[in-house]
């Protein structure tokens, strides 16, 4: 029978500072064991050289309870196969990783099996080792129990032949391994790699066929909006935790319950497990203020890895001013809401080169409230995804969310987008279609084949000349007369885009948002210089009635 590890209380846990380990019937010879083995190790690089008993984290030692005492070593089966923990930096988490692996390699029942530690760089990979190799080398008889290869980066317990081996994330050497123990350090940027998700597969893959095995991910939030394996299985921690789903996995985060004031110093220590040890909420204190001083952006990355605070938007000291306001403004609001609750709509498009996205933005005035009511959604060629393979992972993770289309040949995304258009129209609520000017031919023919009036069809200047629909979003914004559905997609645009003053002028180009992508966001100012005009809608004889 599958162990319920949620922790649908968590939220009062944090707010108690208690254990975000859920009550389960571990089995209480091998908490045992694990606590007296794990407690006994030094810390190598603290005066004093203290035990774990005495400076260690009382929250990690939860983890290690759990861990060990989910093993049942006579069914020869493990309760809990995988932990996810979510903790902020100065943690001390790779060290207490380290200690965790070696009371593995000590307890591990099968003879020569293999445990590693996976870091995202050879120094997290090195420190690592490095901590393993201290906590051995202190206490004289491990120091015999143990065979310590330097160049190998690797710890061999002489008496079963198991060992732990240190590596840095690198596809070539961890494919096909079957290790009996996995620790993933910082998958926040081991997930931003290609190929991470395959990676990740093949570790499971490897633990199948060893009943007592197990895999951990231990990381920081990530420094900028979660993407690719991390998002996915972040979110499947949360998942579990909330009690959404079942699967054997303990979720152990340390994030904010919704409500909180993550800049109130006052509530810091709730995300701090390891304060008092590692770190103080004193010690932050000052590391904050000097945050603060360099701007929004150098704050939130801050935030993100010393309390875990999920980045939505990427602030730079050059956004888009209507950036401020973005995330505040999104509501659930999709096109078929939309098209029920508006009386006019104004669609722009932008892109569609086979190395861009191809944009398509939905505004509508609400029939009632006048407020502006924003939808977007973008098309890409699968080649994007090798020309931009550092936002490969981010693209599929849009396409999942169902906000962007990754077609398999040319010419279906302007079809598709055409498609939609055309909907608008039929419906007998479109107004206007503005487009970039340069290189629409392909599109101009996809809309005049779906039926869309070519009078309708509006090129909309671009540049210094878009200043105008720049500046009204902004506003619009600020006022609270503009939503938009919060999708994860244009919130990375609008992330993206960057300002250039020219004169009185302002400009947002794909030129100063280099190679991240702002399609959607410039096909939304196409609608805005519509839309800003007031559109009248047309009443037919029988509403005049």
């Amino acid at each position: 029978m599958m162990w319920d590890t949620s922790c649908k209380d968590w939220g009062d846990r944090i707010l108690a500072g208690r254990s975000l380990c859920p009550s389960l019937p571990l089995f209480e010879k091998e908490v045992s064991k694990a606590e007296r083995i794990f407690t006994q190790l030094r810390l190598p690089d603290v005066p004093g050289t203290p035990t774990l008993a005495e400076a260690g984290g009382e929250w990690f030692l939860d983890i290690v309870r759990v861990l060990f005492g989910s093993w049942d070593s006579e069914q020869l089966f493990r309760h809990i196969r995988e932990l996810f923990i979510l903790c902020p930096k100065k943690s001390s988490k790779t060290t207490y990783a380290a200690a965790l692996l070696l009371t593995a390699v000590i307890m591990s029942p099968r003879p020569r099996s293999e445990f590693l530690f996976i870091g995202p760089t050879q120094a997290v990979a090195e420190l690592a080792f490095r901590q393993a190799a201290g906590m051995v080398a202190l206490d004289p008889v491990l120091a015999k129990k143990f065979l310590i290869q330097e160049h190998l980066k690797t710890l061999t317990f002489r008496r079963t032949g198991a060992n732990l081996k240190v590596k840095s994330f690198d596809p070539k050497v961890l494919t096909g391994v079957k290790p009996s123990g996995v620790l993933v350090d910082e998958l926040h940027v081991i997930g931003e790699m290609n190929n991470a998700d395959r990676v990740l597969g093949q570790l499971r893959g490897g633990i199948i066929s060893q009943p007592e095995a197990f895999l951990i991910n231990i990381t920081t939030q990530s420094e900028r909006t979660p993407a690719g394996v991390f998002r996915s299985e972040l979110l499947k921690a949360r998942k579990v935790r909330d009690g959404e789903t079942q699967a054997p996995i303990l979720p152990i985060l340390y994030e904010y319950p919704q409500g909180i004031d993550w800049r109130n110093p006052s509530n810091w220590w709730m995300v701090t497990p390891n304060r008092g040890k590692s770190i103080t909420v004193e010690r932050l204190v000052s590391d904050y203020e000097q945050a603060e001083a360099s701007g929004e952006e150098e704050l939130r990355r801050w935030a993100s890895q010393h309390l875990n605070v999920e980045i939505g938007l990427a602030l730079m000291s050059d956004r888009w001013a209507g950036a401020d306001f973005w995330e505040t403004q999104a509501r659930k609001i999709s096109l078929e809401s939309i098209l029920a609750e508006c009386d006019v709509i104004d669609v722009g498009i932008d892109g569609g080169g086979l190395d861009d996205l191809l944009g398509l933005s939905v505004l509508g005035r609400h029939k009632t409230t006048k407020q502006w009511m924003l939808w977007i959604h973008a098309w890409a060629h699968p080649s994007v995804l090798e020309r931009r393979k550092a936002e490969a992972a981010r693209f599929r993770d849009f396409a999942a969310d169902g906000d962007l289309t990754l077609v398999k040949t040319v010419g279906e995304d302007v079809a598709q987008l055409a498609a939609t258009v055309a909907r608008i129209e039929y419906a007998g609520l479109l107004d206007k279609v503005g487009v970039d000017p340069s290189g629409i031919g392909s599109v101009l023919e996809a809309l005049d084949a779906a039926g869309v009036p070519a009078d309708k069809i509006i090129g909309i200047s671009q540049g210094w000349k878009m200043t105008g629909a720049i500046k009204t979003a902004e506003r619009k914004l600020a006022e609270g007369a503009l939503v938009h559905g919060g999708q994860p997609l244009m919130t990375w645009c609008v992330g993206n885009a960057k300002v250039e003053p020219r004169g009185n002028a302002v400009i947002i180009t794909k030129q100063a948002a280099g190679a991240a992508k702002i399609d959607p966001l410039m096909a939304t100012f196409n609608a805005v210089t519509l839309m800003s005009m007031n559109p009248a809608t047309e009443k037919s004889f029988w509403e005049t009635l």
